[in-house]
């Protein structure tokens, strides 16, 4: 009984693994490409070498009630995570074009931006009556990409947060090493 088992189990394993192969007569011409890998970006300290102070004048708050720190990212936070807060986050060996992509999925259209000679793009989201309320951005680094999104949640903004992610986007690529 055991051998008709594993000879069941053994077709399965084969029949599966004649679906792996490949057809040499397929075309080719509808595979998507892929480009030859960029290698890594720069190097960014935590937070991408900003200060509470750099980001709290950019936000234009009084103070951060709450802020995460670690190699990959940071957010300062006003109010706790449905409050206004900023975030910054370093994707290493990521597509930034996935990241755009998310953001034109699921509202927010995406427009070309350089910062600093670096390609990245931004994305906004504007409320009822038209103001915008988030606004994020991400610049190319070979194969890594940086983020920020700034969001006034359901306060009324106290900058342009499409300002304040593009003033504080050119502070951590000025300071890219």
């Amino acid at each position: 009984m055991n051998s008709v088992r594993w000879a069941g189990v053994a077709a399965v394993v084969l029949l599966g693994l004649t679906g792996c192969g490949s057809d040499s007569d397929a075309a080719t011409d509808d595979a998507p490409s892929t480009s030859a890998s960029q290698g890594p970006g720069p190097f960014f300290s935590v937070c991408g070498g900003l200060s509470d102070e750099e980001v709290r004048t950019a936000f234009a708050v009084p103070s951060f009630a709450i802020v995460t720190r670690n190699s990959v990212g940071c957010e300062w936070e006003v109010s706790g995570p449905t409050g206004p807060s900023v975030s910054f986050s370093w994707y290493r060996g990521s597509p930034i074009g996935r990241e755009r992509m998310g953001s034109e999925l699921i509202g927010r259209p995406a427009a070309d931006i350089e910062i600093e000679g670096r390609p990245g793009f931004e994305a906004r989201s504007e409320n009822a009556t038209g103001v915008t309320y988030l606004c994020e951005n991400g610049l190319q680094y070979g194969d890594d990409f940086v983020h920020f999104s700034v969001m006034y949640a359901d306060s009324a903004p106290t900058a342009d947060p499409c300002a304040v992610a593009e003033s504080l986007m050119t502070l951590v690529a000025e300071r890219a090493q």
